[in-house]
């Protein structure tokens, strides 16, 4: 049996997302009903999957270390719903792969070794490259923030109201 799956872009989905980086623990502030969001989505049955580039870690701005550090304290913040996180530590000035947003093997990874049903799954993400890929699979996709996106089945203001628009389907 298949399983649904919300898949969600860690930095300006789950936490405050800054330009030069989310790599400790006094920058790494979790969004507000980020916590409650994900507890109803476990409870409604859905996995949820981190998809996140890390491209600071090929600049050499910080480390894995760090960032399985930052990973940990996400997952004691929203009760350890989550069930897996995948990243790329690349950036295009130092290194190509296909793992890096917008490419989809973070997702194809995670949808074969999940048995995700991709028809009852979804994609949150509030950057365009996070729903290129989730298209490219056919998942259905929610853009939070205020950025544009061509490839955005739905809109809204935030992670909450993303879930709410996922539950009411």
């Amino acid at each position: 049996m298949s399983d649904k799956c919300v898949f969600l872009d860690r930095d300006g989905v789950i936490n405050k997302d800054y330009v030069d980086y989310v790599y400790s623990l006094d920058r790494l502030e979790i969004l507000s009903g980020v916590a409650e969001s994900l507890l109803k989505l476990k409870e409604s049955g859905y996995l949820v999957i981190v998809i996140t580039n890390q491209s600071g870690i090929a600049q050499g701005i910080y480390t894995r270390d760090e960032m399985h550090i930052c990973h940990k304290a996400i997952q004691e913040r929203c009760n350890h719903t989550i069930d897996a996180f995948y990243y790329a530590p690349w950036h295009p000035s130092v290194t190509e792969s296909l793992t890096r947003k917008p490419g989809s093997l973070m997702l194809e990874k995670a949808i074969a070794r999940f048995n995700v049903d991709v028809s009852q799954s979804w994609m949150v993400g509030d950057k365009d490259r996070d729903l290129v890929p989730a298209k490219k699979l056919d998942l259905k996709t929610i853009q939070v923030d205020h950025n544009d996106s061509s490839n955005a089945d739905y809109k809204s203001e935030n992670l909450v109201g993303a879930v709410k628009r996922i539950l009411n389907q």
